[in-house]
This record gives structure tokens, sequence and C-alpha cells, in this order.
């Protein structure tokens, strides 16, 4: 191979990782893209989790209380307050992101037992819901 098609190789490699998005990335992306428009919504399959967790610390160091009205999302900033509504009953709580996850593939949320419980979930376990970013958080 010539010195120039591996110096261009090489220079191509490094711009498409340059193009790659880390987590800190897309936090601050998610929440330009609020401030550009008035809401950031989101769609997909929501999760809880309670008894297994409580107690335990929370990623943002928070201990875990599962009766309280809070969430986990993966990107999203600490302290995010967010909308969530579940698609087949219409009903809404409104949640607090303290932690990190789901950490499933096809999950966008993880909502406490409480929360889970205001939008009738508890039954089913998943639900497809709405999300709608009401105000970032600044904690990272």
């Amino acid at each position: 191979m010539r010195t120039s098609t591996i110096v261009y190789i090489g220079l191509l490699s490094m711009l498409v990782m340059g193009c790659t998005s880390s987590p800190r990335f897309l936090i601050r992306h998610e929440a330009e893209a609020a401030t550009s428009s008035s809401t950031y919504v989101l769609d997909g399959i929501a999760s809880y989790y309670a008894e297994e967790f409580h107690g335990r610390k929370t990623s943002n160091g928070e201990t875990y209380d599962m009766n309280q009205l809070t969430a986990a999302h993966q990107t999203f900033q600490f302290g995010t307050i967010v909308k969530v509504t579940n698609k087949e009953t219409g009903r809404s709580v409104v949640v607090r992101i303290n932690d990190r996850g789901p950490f499933l593939k096809d999950r966008i949320i993880d909502l406490s037992r409480a929360a889970a419980e205001k939008i009738g979930m508890i039954g089913p376990g998943t639900a497809e819901v709405h999300l709608e970013v009401l105000e970032w958080g600044t904690e990272n």
C-alpha cells in the first residue's frame, strides 16, 4: 500500500471517530434541543424498579426510595423533571431523574414503584409511554 493511502485511511478513521457521541454530549445536545424548541419529547417503553433496590444508593448519591416520584434515565441530567404518560391508560406522573438506567435495550425510562402505580403499570410491569421534559436538571 502506498504511504498516501495509509495516511488517508488514518485521517478518515480519526474523522469518523470524532463524530461519535459521548453520553456527556448527548446530555448537552438534549438540553439544547429543549431550549431551542418549546419541548423535548420521547416515546418508548417504561419499566419500574422497587423492593430489590429500595434503600440502595442511586447514581447521583441519593438513597433510592421506591415511594418517591423518581426515575432513572441513561442520559438526562440528574434533577431533570419529566412528565411520563402511559399511552394505554392516559394517566400521567411527573418524576425527577436521580438514577441511571434502564439497561435493557428497548427501555427508555425506569420509574420508581410509586410513579409506576400512578400511571397504572404495576400489573404489566412495562408500558408504552410518552416522555416530556418539563425542566432540565443541572447535576451531571
